[in-house]
């Protein structure tokens, strides 16, 4: 595996923190529609779908996702429209409504603080905050390319009326400040009502089993070879994608490819992930509480605390480690802990490699890792070598 070391500056700028945080209030076609005009769309890590070139994006090296938010105050609608990547809903504080279909009449679902929502492929979707609060709701794009998003055909003809229009190329022109419409490249035409029909229907008992709501959150109380180690007893749920989970008995609630795999990790104050390394890419984003994360080791080794809603991308093959400090901060699925949100790119399990520490460590505790790379117990291990 390739050794990487992360410097100070490197270390600085890999860090969106909450205050770094820089809104596009017109980052879509709906900016001017009554109703969608109030939206704040957020790029921490790639472009996303904006349709706004002077949209702020943070980092925009590619992850194999995108990660970004959606701020909405109360009453404000995000317009129907459709993805060709996964598009996954993480709830960071509010309530919404979530409907789908070619007129959002297909199905709704009233999402929460906590909630993980999945939503396919090649569907129409739009969203409400009808919380009495100002909501976040943070959005994970499958790919570093997501082909862009389709409108829904009204959506489009009301942005026509406020001089807003879309190109073949992604472009926004508006008129109203003075751009030409191109005479190079196709505006955008609604999509015909024969392709619509054919999209694919979504009943809510399906669209159910695309949700993680806090109380389904699959925890794992020994995910990995450090649990049995002072400092090391973070429980992980993992829900989209095997991820980086070493136990058995972690069993994702989706399993479809979405080009990365999220979990949730939660520890108690002093606990965590002890030292390891492996060659995705991998972005933490903190929920509740405040955690300290090291990257590198020895001399090389740095530290950055983080806060609620503050996100670090650890590149691949850089060692890590991450300790929750405290629960203070944020809202929390169980008391008196800290939570991350992992998000790791790619469809497939994830290999770790071990600080020499922490393997002799987990040895003395009985703990190895098998061939197939989960956990396994020393002495049956030694039996089987020996038995060789």
């Amino acid at each position: 595996m390739h050794d990487t070391v992360v410097s100070a500056d490197e270390l600085a700028r890999r860090t969106v923190r909450h205050a770094d945080w820089v809104p596009c209030k017109a980052a879509f076609i709906d900016c001017r529609t009554p109703g969608s005009d109030r939206k704040d769309n957020y790029s921490f890590i790639g472009p996303g779908v904006t349709q706004n070139a002077s949209q702020h994006v943070n980092l925009r090296e590619p992850h194999g996702f995108n990660l970004g938010a959606a701020g909405m105050p109360h009453g404000t609608t995000n317009s129907l429209h459709l993805h060709f990547t996964a598009e996954v809903f993480i709830n960071f504080d509010g309530d919404y409504q979530l409907r789908w279909g070619p007129d959002g009449t297909q199905g709704g679902y009233r999402s929460v603080d906590g909630d993980v929502v999945s939503v396919p492929p090649w569907i129409f979707r739009g969203f409400t905050n009808v919380g009495d609060d100002d909501g976040i709701l943070l959005t994970v794009l499958g790919r570093d390319d997501t082909g862009g998003i389709i409108w829904g055909p009204t959506v489009l003809t009301e942005a026509a009326g406020h001089g807003l229009h879309l190109t073949a190329d992604n472009r926004l022109i508006d008129t109203v400040a003075g751009d030409p419409l191109p005479d190079d490249v196709a505006l955008i035409r609604p999509m015909e009502q024969a392709e619509i029909d054919r999209l694919d229907v979504y009943t809510p008992e399906q669209f159910r089993s695309r949700v993680v709501h806090v109380a389904d959150r699959p925890w794992v109380a020994e995910p990995y070879l450090c649990s049995r180690l002072p400092g090391g007893g973070a429980e992980l749920a993992p829900v989209i994608g095997w991820g980086t989970a070493e136990s058995r008995a972690a069993a994702p609630r989706l399993l479809d490819p979405h080009g990365f795999a999220l979990a949730w990790l939660r520890a108690l104050p002093g606990d965590g992930v002890l030292t390891h390394r492996h060659d995705a890419t991998q972005v933490l984003t903190v929920k509740a509480g405040h955690w300290a994360v090291t990257l590198n080791t020895g001399e090389d080794a740095r530290t950055v605390e983080l806060g609620p809603r503050d996100t670090l991308s650890v590149p691949p093959g850089a060692w890590r480690s991450m300790t929750a400090l405290d629960a203070d901060g944020g809202r929390t699925a169980t008391p008196g802990t800290g939570e991350l949100l992992v998000v790791t790119g790619g469809d497939g399990r994830v290999r770790h490699e071990w600080a020499r520490e922490v393997v002799a460590g987990a040895r003395d505790r009985g703990r190895v890792l098998d061939a197939d790379g989960y956990l396994a117990p020393a002495a049956v291990l030694a039996f089987a070598a020996e038995d060789d």
